[in-house]
């Protein structure tokens, strides 16, 4: 061949390569090294690439065209594996030169481009980029994913953050309107209902009179002491200040300064109000931090309030996303915050309701209870209590079926949803004694039933958020001496967290289900980060791990078993990829007015994102097959 002839082979080699990871951060020499090293290799389709008997393997393969089929020995066709095109194998065997465990074919016809071993050596010893992914290959695609997610969502937040934001943008919902002549009583409780700070009062055509805000109540309802039935016209604020849809936050910010004015009405081209901007909305914009959160919902004197902290809340947790906070992190962050709102509702709560002399708490299941919350979730609540011998406990489980009740309404109205299921505290099956809560514990360990294990799957991963926290403590030994002596319960849970596979396609990357009508969807908390918990729970009630957290409990049985650590992090890498692509996406639905979930179309993802997916949900057999070994599932 002419060196001209060769030179444009390896340029088109390189271009290829530059388009996949990690080749497309490499080092310029080692790229071009690669280029000039690597071969193209054909497989026609159903032949054998490489297999285990082949000892350790001759190349190192980059998928140029078609599709090559990966299978563990031993293995139903469910746990096969596609690689696609810009994806590489077999990473491990070859970096620790020894035999692969999978059987590598080709699917249809397929081209490689093969690095001989002693050049794919020399490759990690020049390239340090190339070295770091092979070491730990998830972790290093799952960094270049959060970047591409940081770049995203980080310009995402300057958009939302900018004074330059036009009005019509910042306008989230209609505004709530009133007619001159309705009774002040009426307007009210609209805004009672409605849960507004502001309402405007309209024309019959729709051009705003005025405008009534929560501020003017004391000033001219309370402390005039006026009837309640006189016209909202006597006490509203005439001539509200009104400024065109294209107007930005800026030109708001500076007429509420130079008018000295909390509220500002957007307004269309035939002057009808759009809706109503705050002094609060343009707040909500900057970069508020986290001290400031924290001190707003610990002092909110009502649920109003806490309504709005909580948006502020949200607006903070997606700015946390554009600085590319990992998932542990931010999982951990909304949990507590969460975790700050609901303490402040039982505080608000506790005004009204008289628990003195009563020793309780109030536990966090599923999610909260292991500080894994994403943006979308509902409550999962319960409480525990002592009865004293002085009391009638009939009276007293009353009293907290009351108090459990409002706070279930009130934490529904501040963005947290009543459980479908009932799960709550106001539920009389989830407010129970200590001893009642360990007697149900152990009958679902001593007989453990679908529902049972279903049940298991929910309550027992709990923690204590407000109340006598050595109560939890106490269940929690019950709960960890009952499962690690039962090892059917233990087998039956591990039988139950292996129902659901990974789902990995045969001919295709991804298994997909139907939704709405739809094919071509995975569901990222039934199919996916189930996979995670239920078996990081067996392990941990096996091992005595008194952690609730999933990656906790993964750590700390790895140290127990001697599992590698590299295999480890791995699994943790899968984990939290996954709890990233839920709470982007659930983010994304909010910002569409879609009520957010869990589902996604892998087919839409970007090639990158396809790609650690998939490498996940290896690591999540992996990890079901550490049970089934465990076990002899």
């Amino acid at each position: 061949m002419s060196r001209t002839a060769n030179a444009t082979l390896v340029s088109a080699t390189v271009e290829f390569l530059r388009k996949h990871s990690p080749f497309d951060r490499m080092e310029d020499a080692a790229l071009a090294f690669l280029g000039q090293h690597a071969k193209l290799a054909y497989y026609p389709k159903d032949s054998l690439i490489l297999t285990p008997d082949m000892g350790p393997p001759p190349h190192f393969y980059v998928v140029q065209r078609g599709k090559v089929l990966s299978r563990e020995d031993g293995e139903s066709a469910s746990g096969n594996v596609i690689i696609s095109s810009g994806e590489c194998f077999p990473i491990g065997a070859a970096s620790g030169q020894r035999a692969t465990i999978c059987t590598y074919s080709a699917v249809d016809d397929v081209f490689c481009y093969q690095l001989d071993n002693q050049d794919f050596q020399q490759l990690l010893l020049i390239s340090p980029v190339f070295n770091r992914f092979c070491a730990s290959h998830i972790s290093t695609l799952l960094s270049q994913s959060r970047k591409q997610m940081q770049a995203q969502f980080s310009q995402r937040a300057l958009e939302q953050q900018s004074m330059a934001t036009k009005l019509h943008e910042l306008c989230k919902r209609p505004p709530v309107t009133a007619r001159a002549d309705d009774p002040l009583e009426a307007v009210l409780t609209l805004m009672g209902e409605t849960g507004v700070g502001s309402i405007v009062i309209v024309s019959e055509s729709g051009v705003a009179q005025g405008i009534f805000t929560q501020s003017d109540v004391l000033k001219r309802v309370v402390l005039p002491k006026l009837a309640l039935d006189c016209p909202i016209s006597q006490v509203m604020s005439r001539k509200p200040h009104t400024l065109p849809q294209d107007a930005t936050a800026y030109d708001a910010a500076l007429a509420m300064a130079m008018h000295g004015i909390r509220h500002v009405l957007a307004v269309d081209d035939d002057n009808l109000v759009l809706g109503v901007i705050s002094e609060r909305d343009l707040f909500a914009m900057q970069r508020v931090g986290l001290r400031q959160l924290r001190y707003a919902v610990e002092t909110a004197a009502d649920i109003a309030t806490l309504q709005q902290v909580g948006r502020d809340l949200r607006q903070f947790t997606m700015n946390m996303l554009g600085q590319g906070v990992g998932a542990e992190q931010l999982t951990q962050f909304i949990s507590a915050l969460n975790d700050g709102i609901t303490r402040r509702v039982i505080e608000l709560n506790l005004q009204q309701h008289d628990l003195y002399g009563v020793d309780w708490a109030w536990l966090s299941f599923g999610s909260e209870g292991r500080e894994e919350q994403t943006f979308s979730t509902d409550q999962d609540n319960g409480i525990i209590y002592l009865c004293p011998e002085a009391m009638d406990k009939d009276q007293l489980s009353m009293r907290l079926l009351d108090f459990a009740r409002d706070v279930n309404a009130d934490l529904d109205r501040c963005g947290f949803p009543l459980c479908k299921g009932n799960i709550m505290a106001g539920n009389p099956e989830w407010c129970l004694t200590l001893e009642e809560w360990q007697e149900k514990f152990a009958r679902w360990i001593r007989a453990p039933d679908p529902v049972a294990l279903l049940n298991a799957s929910i309550f027992f991963d709990f923690r204590p958020l407000y109340g006598k926290r050595y109560l939890a403590n106490q269940l929690h030994k019950r709960l960890l001496a009952l499962s690690q002596d039962n090892s059917v319960f233990q087998r039956m849970l591990a039988g139950n967290a292996l129902a659901v596979a990974p789902p990995l396609g045969l001919l295709r990357d991804f298994s997909t289900e139907e939704y709405h009508g739809q094919g071509g969807y995975i569901d990222l908390k039934k199919s996916a980060a189930r996979l995670f918990v239920d078996a990081a729970r067996v392990l941990a009630l096996a091992k005595g791990i008194a952690a609730s957290s999933t990656i906790k409990r993964l750590e700390r049985a790895a140290k127990q078993t001697g599992s590698a650590p590299e295999e480890t992090a791995a699994i943790i890498d899968a984990f939290n990829f996954i709890q990233m692509l839920r709470l982007r996406h659930q983010h994304l639905e909010d910002e569409h007015g879609r009520p957010g979930d869990n589902l996604i179309q892998p087919d839409k993802l970007n090639p990158l994102d396809r790609r650690i997916l998939k490498e996940s949900f290896r690591q999540a057999r992996k990890l079901q097959q550490k049970l089934k070994v465990m076990y002899q599932l």
